[in-house]
C-alpha cells in the first residue's frame, strides 16, 4: 500500500476547524477540508488537503492500493509539533503497513518534516501545492497585510524592526546615538544567534512549561527556578574575584571568573535535570532513563571544563608545576565519563528498542 500524507504542522485543523490527527481515509480528509475551508477560506492547508485527495484518485485510478493520511502538529511549530506528528505516524503505519508514501506540502515548513517521514517509510516523491495570487498592487498588499497577521510570521519580522526603532528612539532622545547603533548590532546580532539555533522557541517553550508546572503545582517549578538561582550565584561569585584581583591580566581574570563560577554551573544543571526526572516520574510512575546518561554527561562536561582551565592556567604559570598530575587527572576523568555518557546511551537506546520488539511480539505469539 501507498499513503498519500500531508502535513499539517501548525495544526491548523485542531485550531480553527477543531479536527484531530491523524485522519485517515479519503471521506475524512474531505471532510475535514470542508470543515477548515469553512472556518479559514483563506488557509492553504485547504488546498493542500484537496490536493492530496486529487493524488490519491490519481493512484487509484491507476490500480494503485493507496490510502492518504492528514498527520497535524502543534500551534507552536518545533520541536512539540514535530514530536506529535512522528507519534501520528507510527500509529497510522502500525495499523496500515504501507510500504511507500507520498507526501503533499503547501510550503517549505511542512517539508522540514520530511526526514522524519522518510526515516520510517519509503517517500516516492513529494507535491508541492501553491496558490495563485493576482499580480495587482492591490492584492499584493492584501498578501502581505493577512501575511502580517500571522503570529508566527510577525514575531519574526516585526519584533526585530520594533527592537531597532525602539532603541534608536531612546539613543536619539538621551543625546547617544552612537551607543544606540552599538545597542542595534547588538541586539541584531543575539536575535539572528537565537533564530538560528531555534533558541527563540526553546526559551518560549520554557516559558510555557514553567507556567504549567505553577499552574499544576509541579515540583520541576522549585527545581528549575533553584537552578537559575544557581547560575546567577555563579556569575556573582565570579564577579567577586574580577572586583578583588584588579591587577591581574584579562586572561587571568577571565579565568579565575570561569573557576570560581562553574561549580555553581553545573550544580545548576544537575538540579534542573532532577526537577524534569521528577516531574516524569510523577506523570508517569518511573523516572527516565535519559535521567542518568545526563547526569554523567552533566559531570563529564564540568570535569572537562576544570580540566580546560587549569591546563591554560598551568600554560600560564598560575599554578604550581607539581599540580599537573591533577590537571591530567581531570581531564582524563571529564573525557571517560563523556564516553561513558555515550556509550550508556547507546545502551539503553538498545535495551529500549529489544524491549519493543519482545512487546510487539508477544500479541503475535498468542494468537498463533
Amino acid at each position: 500500500m501507498r499513503l498519500v500524507v500531508c502535513v499539517d504542522r501548525d495544526d491548523d485543523l485542531g485550531r480553527k476547524a477543531g479536527v484531530a490527527g491523524p485522519i485517515v481515509g479519503r471521506d475524512q480528509v474531505l471532510d475535514a477540508a470542508t470543515r477548515l475551508g469553512m472556518a479559514d477560506p483563506e488557509d492553504s492547508d485547504t488546498n493542500a488537503l484537496f490536493a492530496s485527495i486529487g493524488v490519491l484518485d490519481d493512484l487509484r485510478k491507476a490500480g494503485e492500493e493507496a490510502e492518504v493520511v492528514v498527520l497535524t502538529g502543534a500551534a507552536q511549530v518545533g520541536l512539540l509539533s514535530d514530536r506529535r506528528v512522528a507519534e501520528q505516524f507510527d500509529r497510522v503505519l502500525a495499523e496500515l503497513h504501507a510500504k511507500s508514501a507520498f507526501l503533499v506540502s503547501d510550503g517549505a515548513e511542512d517539508e522540514y518534516l520530511y526526514p522524519i517521514l522518510s526515516s520510517r517509510v519509503r517517500i516516492d516523491g513529494v507535491r508541492r501545492v501553491y496558490i495563485r495570487q493576482s499580480a495587482s498592487l492591490e492584492s499584493t498588499y492584501y498578501t502581505v497585510v493577512r501575511a502580517l497577521k500571522d503570529p508566527k510570521l510577525r514575531a519574526k519580522t516585526v519584533l526585530p524592526l520594533a527592537f531597532v526603532l525602539l532603541t534608536l528612539g531612546l539613543a536619539a532622545a538621551s543625546g547617544v546615538i552612537g551607543w544606540g547603533i552599538i545597542g542595534i548590532v547588538v541586539l541584531l546580532g543575539v536575535y539572528l544567534i537565537l533564530w538560528t539555533f531555534d533558541i527563540d522557541e526553546a526559551i518560549i517553550d520554557s516559558v510555557r512549561s514553567a507556567s504549567t508546572d505553577i499552574r499544576q503545582g509541579s515540583a520541576a517549578f522549585g527545581f528549575g527556578l533553584f537552578a537559575l538561582a544557581l547560575v546567577g550565584v555563579g556569575f556573582l561569585s565570579g564577579y567577586n574575584v574580577l572586583v578583588s584581583l584588579p591587577r591581574e591580566t584579562p586572561l587571568d581574570r577571565v579565568l579565575l571568573f570561569t573557576q570560581a563560577a562553574l561549580v555553581f554551573w553545573v550544580f545548576g544543571a544537575f538540579v534542573w535535570e532532577c526537577g524534569r526526572a521528577i516531574r516524569r516520574y510523577f506523570l508517569r510512575g518511573r523516572f527516565p532513563r535519559s535521567f542518568l546518561v545526563a547526569t554523567v554527561s552533566i559531570g563529564g562536561t564540568g570535569l572537562l571544563s576544570y580540566g580546560i582551565v587549569f591546563t591554560v592556567e598551568f600554560l600560564e604559570v598560575l599554578v604550581a608545576p607539581a599540580t599537573l598530575p591533577l590537571v591530567v587527572s581531570t581531564l582524563v576523568a571529564g573525557l571517560a565519563l563523556i564516553i561513558g555518557a555515550g556509550v550508556l546511551q547507546q545502551y539503553l537506546r538498545s535495551r529500549s528498542s529489544t524491549e519493543d520488539r519482545s512487546a510487539s511480539s508477544v500479541p503475535e505469539s498468542g494468537q498463533l
